[in-house]
């Protein structure tokens, strides 16, 4: 008797690419796609795809994951909590941060959460680093070395009062990405403006969880865009913009990309389905829906979809960012604390994609493909993960999400597998649910269990890739042919 040519095929469901939905079988050999078509021969195993859509995993480029935050306080969830969850909601790559603070060594950062990934990761991953501490020994010896070592993307905060980096330093960053081929991510609000709005409602009483929307000034939103374009066009060093949140922000993104800078930018459910308003709620319960920056209006979900359907906006991440609502997290400061000492963040791994497909796919805004555009092939793309991940097509990582587009779920905060306690989404009623999920080749998803063993997901190295490659176009005050010969880069 013949061996079977494939280990497994998942047999006659609808296949979606960027560009096309269309009945096929996908087989696997080992860990990777080895064919598409239709009527293929038997496998060792085969899952029943009729009715249902085939998907690329999810690639969630932007995910705090057993990160302890500047205030020292731990979120919620362990790499097994949490990639436990994203798989659950039909993500199968995760990129989380290896996160620096003052006076921490950069090596010793990344190898510390490389550990905690090693122990608990059911899917696959690879990391940001985060830039706290611009020291000469950072900037000059770490950044080159560790991006050799296959960490290619580096984020700097432009706000925070323990995380930002202010202007000189991060022009010094910027060229050291520049050097090393990384590509440049960053959390772009005005800290001075905040502050100082921090200070003004504070001493006015204004203390609930709905003021910290406010604190956040719409224009420090487009100032720091502003701010943050002019210097990377300066150093010539593309960059990726995390989280846009309002109306004028997008614009500043679509102007500069208009003018031919490598400015890539993504937004988050929590821009696209929340509002300020969900801050307003009694006693410091609000302060579940608190992010930074925090939800707008519903003009802005308006405006950021119109720029994700024009293309200024290239992915949808989830900055999954979970604090428990107890004395752990969010109440750290006690029961009844001012905005100023809540932690901030939400939970949204494992939600991010239903969310989406159910707006996007269920109800028609944008379709199918540009779903799986912005939430796995652009993101691989633009971390340069792609082909091995982002796609479904032959040698690709058999990365999958087996998807019952007819399955309605009510969302509940209790299930919910990352180790928040709650989603603040509950109550939505969302059509469509992945039933099935692979990671390269193994089925670690089958309805409600999880088969995955922690320490299984794999470390993703990877250079800058074409994203992070500077535009060679040199502004007059860098180019030594207008510039009076300065060689600065």
């Amino acid at each position: 008797m013949t061996e079977p040519l494939y280990d497994l095929i998942i047999r006659g469901g609808r296949v979606a690419t960027t560009t096309d939905v269309f009945e096929a079988d996908v087989a696997i050999s080992g860990e990777t796609i080895a064919a598409i078509g239709r009527a293929l021969p038997p496998a060792k195993r085969e899952i029943d795809a009729r009715g249902k859509l085939v998907l690329p995993g999810g690639v969630d480029s932007h995910a705090h994951i057993e990160q302890l935050s500047a205030a020292g306080i731990m979120n919620a969830d362990t790499f097994e909590s949490a990639t436990v969850s994203a798989a659950f909601g039909g993500t199968t790559t995760v990129i989380p941060f290896a996160a620096q603070h003052v006076g921490m060594k950069l090596p010793q950062v990344v190898e510390d959460y490389h550990a905690l990934a090693r122990k608990g990761a059911v899917i696959d991953y690879a990391f940001h680093m985060i830039i706290a501490d611009a020291t000469k020994e950072t900037v000059e010896e770490h950044i080159p070395a560790l991006v050799k070592q296959g960490h290619a993307s580096i984020k700097i905060f432009m706000t925070y009062d323990r995380l930002k980096v202010d202007d000189e330093p991060l022009l010094d960053i910027l060229l050291a990405a520049r050097q090393s081929g990384a590509m440049l991510c960053a959390h772009a609000e005005n800290h001075g403006i905040i502050a100082w709005m921090v200070k003004r409602l504070l001493a006015r009483g204004y203390t609930m969880p709905k003021y910290h929307a406010v604190s956040h000034a719409r224009v420090s939103e487009a100032e720091a865009f502003t701010r943050l374009i002019g210097m990377a066009a300066l150093i010539d060093q593309p960059i990726m913009i995390f989280h846009v949140s309002t109306a004028e922000g997008a614009k500043v993104i679509r102007d500069s990309r208009g003018r031919g800078l490598k400015v890539f930018a993504e937004t988050c459910p929590q821009y696209l389905f929340l509002t300020a308003g969900d801050l307003d709620k009694p006693g410091a319960e609000g302060a579940k829906w608190m992010c930074s920056p925090p939800p707008r209006t519903h003009a802005d979900q308006e405006a950021l979809w119109q720029a994700l359907s024009l293309g200024d906006l290239q992915t949808i991440s989830s900055d999954h960012a979970p604090y428990r609502f107890d004395e752990t997290g969010k109440l750290r400061a006690g029961p009844s604390p001012n905005f100023k000492q809540v932690a901030n963040g939400l939970p949204g791994l494992e939600l991010r994609l239903p969310l989406l497909f159910d707006a996007m796919v269920s109800r028609g805004r944008l379709g199918l493909e540009k779903f799986v555009e912005l939430t796995a092939t652009a993101p691989a793309k633009i971390y340069n993960l792609h082909p091995r991940k982002g796609s479904i097509a032959v040698g690709a990582d058999a990365d999958i999400a087996i998807w019952d587009p007819n399955r309605e779920t009510v969302i509940a905060d209790e299930m919910m597998h990352d180790l928040a306690g709650y989603t603040p989404f509950a109550g939505r009623k969302l059509k469509g649910w992945p039933v099935s999920v692979l990671s390269r080749g193994r089925v670690i998803i089958d309805g409600n269990k999880c088969l995955g063993s922690p320490g299984s997901g794999q470390f993703l190295a990877r250079s800058g890739g074409e994203a992070a490659k500077p535009t060679g176009r040199l502004v007059a005050d860098m180019d030594p042919e207008r510039n009076f010969g300065a060689r600065l880069l």
